[in-house]
């Protein structure tokens, strides 16, 4: 049997977190639950959970915060909940590092459904025609292991959303990608016209590689009223 898969659950509202731990447990997941930044801490002491549900809106330290700091940590997928239509701190969020956002109120459902998808990007299962290493410039990215390295092998820190969207690049460079197909390849659903969630993932992903190597920021070109290109050749290894 396929080894359980552990949530860490941070919402104040108590009712809530009863609701959407109960929920969860019964589509097979193990659920921590915590209602601030404290227990948290306290609960990621003496377990490794697969991926965060971190409420935006926390007694203490905020959500915002709390994202920060995991992502500080290393790789830990984070899915983040927000106010319904606050696309200030949705983008923040992003920005920060959360894999993704649902708005309050939402259907446990869907909120089921984000976590299988971002527990699937994360596996590796959300991108085709892997088990490649394609090379660009001075980096190779491995599609099989997720992983980004700069020339003489140091890693490149990306976040599993980030990753998605430079293997979109990657497979599809020279082309004009617009906004709504970025957002449907690394989130698996339809674009709101007015979504800009896939600029501040772009500008990380450019802030990323230019970190590394200073030519990089110029990799991804912005395409007005078009999208994003990909600039350098990429070869397979």
């Amino acid at each position: 049997m396929p080894q359980q898969r552990t949530l860490l659950l941070v919402e104040d509202d108590r009712e809530i977190r009863s609701l959407l731990a109960d929920f969860l447990g019964r589509e097979g997941y193990r659920v921590l639950a915590a209602g601030d930044g404290i227990a948290m801490d306290r609960l990621l002491h003496v377990a490794r959970p697969d991926l965060v549900v971190l409420d935006l809106m926390l007694p203490g330290e905020d959500g915002l915060s709390i994202c920060r700091r995991l992502r500080s940590r290393g790789g830990l997928p984070i899915l983040m909940l927000t106010a319904k239509g606050d696309d200030v701190d949705r983008i923040v969020g992003l920005e920060m590092g959360a894999d993704d956002y649902l708005p309050k109120p939402f259907n446990p459902r869907e909120l089921l459904a984000r976590i299988r998808a971002v527990l699937r990007r994360a596996d590796g299962q959300g991108v085709p025609d892997l088990n490649r290493r394609l090379a660009f410039a001075s980096f190779v990215a491995d599609l099989d292991a997720r992983g980004l390295a700069h020339a003489g092998g140091a890693p490149v820190e990306l976040t599993s959303a980030e990753f998605d969207l430079l293997t979109c690049f990657l497979e599809r460079s020279k082309r004009v990608l617009s906004r709504e197909q970025l957002l449907d390849w690394t989130r698996g659903r339809s674009a709101d016209p007015f979504d800009r969630t896939i600029d501040v993932s772009v500008s990380r992903l450019r802030r990323k590689l230019a970190a590394v190597d200073p030519e990089a920021s110029g990799f991804i070109k912005t395409v007005r009223n078009g999208g994003y290109l990909f600039a350098p050749d990429v070869r397979a290894l």
